[in-house]
């Protein structure tokens, strides 16, 4: 996961685009919960009815997984809006995940 940098870009979506994710998860496992709380709280606080989370298990789906360059668990890819990125670990720092997603602290 990348810190915070004052000097890179910001693209602030459109008011009504969704965001669309994708969350790897190895079900069972305590980070993976973490990690689907985590996204759906930040979810409920900032993109409220302007999201869709897919949650893509990878040890169900191993070879989707991997083929989607996916190799560790929890992992969540924001696919749009642009630019998309990829953020892994449970989504428990907030402010890291809001930076990666383009979100402003505060923002609603």
């Amino acid at each position: 996961m990348s810190k915070p940098n004052a000097q890179s870009a910001r693209v602030e979506p459109a008011r009504g685009e969704p965001f669309l994710f994708r969350l790897y998860i190895a079900a069972g496992t305590p980070n993976s919960g973490y990690a689907i709380a985590n996204l759906e709280a930040v979810c409920r606080e900032y993109l409220r009815d302007r999201h869709q989370i897919e949650i893509v298990d990878f040890l169900q789906e191993p070879l989707r997984s991997l083929g989607e360059g996916v190799l560790v668990t929890p992992t969540l890819v924001k696919l749009s809006p642009l630019p998309m990125r990829t953020i892994v670990g449970d989504l428990s720092d907030t402010s890291i995940v809001l930076h990666e997603l383009g979100l402003e602290e505060g923002a609603k």
